[in-house]
């Protein structure tokens, strides 16, 4: 993918960074908030109405404040085995793959998507607040490999970031939206796109690396784009999706999104004190199908052998709320009045009309069906431990 590094996200007085569509959002009255140290659009609007269009129809996300690292070389598919807990060196050209980057005592230290965009091209694509952390890991791993290997590596590490935009259309008419900006000669590269695939190709007549992945629970696309040309990019977007619903849509809305989809927030369900397997991310670990060694595998074959996948006795569950009020980051959860977890992420499910939250519980108490009560500063609530993701999108 060809990018551009004369135009750089603008960083404001206190040292909070902006996004190459800083302006856009501001021309939008978007009200704004800190991330990672980004300054990034909360809300246009309302939150409600945003997150809405984003299951009916179609939104618009600026999500430039993510990282993008380029792995690649001939040693490129080794090392992502040797650094990641997955076994990303069999990706075929063109898929992506949901991974972790775990510490040596097995904690999680960022989840991201490794995307295989030709044979030794690597696009690794970390969380916001983690992306400079990911890239010096990425470096002392990269010498660890090699030291350990005797030989040179075979990688080049580029840590793309500050030079790189991210847009996504998330929603049911997003597949429409985006037919209408690329080629005729493209239609079928994009209908045809399967979820968690990319492709190069134009759009609006702007180079980007087209994915079919998101963090709604929605049908979506992704794209990666030079910053020169996001602003661009992002108009032509805008415009194709009038008469088709499209929105743009802040940090509230894709927070509730993910919510819904049950998809974990890096801060709030994962963290460097949480393993895959408390975090129910378990099948993310190649522990059995891939050789040789990695960062973190005794600690997280040793976690897994215990029994119950994890040594802190928690495990990451989903609580429907059976009363209205809804549960929030950091209340108890309890069983016959004593504490036996705490909730990472909880608000009331614009979709599903009733109170959702993700929680750690105590793993005798995560059963479907368990029911629970959320202390909502000195009141208790009703809650019952349900499968996971809440809302799912019918095909």
């Amino acid at each position: 993918m060809t990018t551009d590094t004369t135009a750089a996200p603008d960083t404001a007085p206190n040292s909070e960074k902006r996004t190459a569509l800083y302006a856009q959002h501001q021309a939008l009255g978007a009200t704004f908030t800190d991330f990672g140290g980004w300054q990034m659009p909360l809300k246009y609007g309302s939150e409600l109405a945003e997150h809405r269009a984003v299951r009916e129809a179609a939104g618009l996300f600026d999500l430039s404040h993510m990282g993008e690292i380029w792995v690649a070389g001939p040693g490129a598919g080794a090392f992502l085995d040797y650094a990641l807990v997955g076994k990303l060196s069999a990706i075929a050209v063109g898929k992506a793959k949901y991974s972790l980057i775990c510490a040596e005592d097995g904690g999680i230290i960022d989840d991201l998507i490794v995307y295989r965009v030709a044979e030794e091209d690597y696009l690794v694509v970390p969380n916001a607040g983690n992306a400079p952390t990911v890239a010096a890991e990425f470096e002392a791993r990269l010498a660890a490999f090699a030291a350990a290997r005797g030989a040179e590596a075979g990688v080049t590490l580029r840590d793309a970031s500050a030079e790189t935009s991210l847009i996504a259309v998330q929603g049911p008419n997003a597949q429409d939206i985006l037919l209408a900006i690329v080629p005729a000669e493209h239609a079928d590269a994009v209908t045809g796109l399967k979820y968690y695939s990319a492709i190069e190709l134009e759009a609006a007549g702007v180079p980007v690396l087209l994915a079919r992945t998101g963090y709604t629970g929605e049908d979506g696309f992704e794209l990666f784009v030079a910053n020169g040309r996001a602003a661009e990019l992002w108009a032509a977007v805008r415009a194709a999706g009038e008469g088709r619903g499209l929105v743009p849509c802040g940090l509230a809305s894709r927070d509730s999104l993910r919510l819904e989809a049950g998809m974990p927030l890096y801060g709030n369900e994962l963290s460097r004190d949480v393993t895959p397997f408390e975090a129910g991310l378990g099948g993310v670990v190649a522990l059995k199908t891939k050789e040789g060694d990695f960062v973190g595998r005794s600690a997280l074959q040793a976690k897994k052998d215990d029994g119950a996948g994890t040594t802190s006795g928690r495990r990451l569950v989903g609580l429907r709320g059976l009363g209205r009020r809804a549960a929030r980051s950091h209340y108890q959860v309890l069983k016959d009045g004593q504490a036996i977890g705490e909730v990472t992420s909880g608000q009331p499910s614009p979709t599903l009309g009733y109170p959702v939250a993700l929680a750690y519980v105590a793993v005798e108490l995560s059963e479907v069906g368990t029911q629970l009560d959320v202390d909502l500063r000195g009141k208790t609530e009703p809650f019952e431990v349900v499968a996971l993701p809440f809302y799912k999108r019918e095909k």
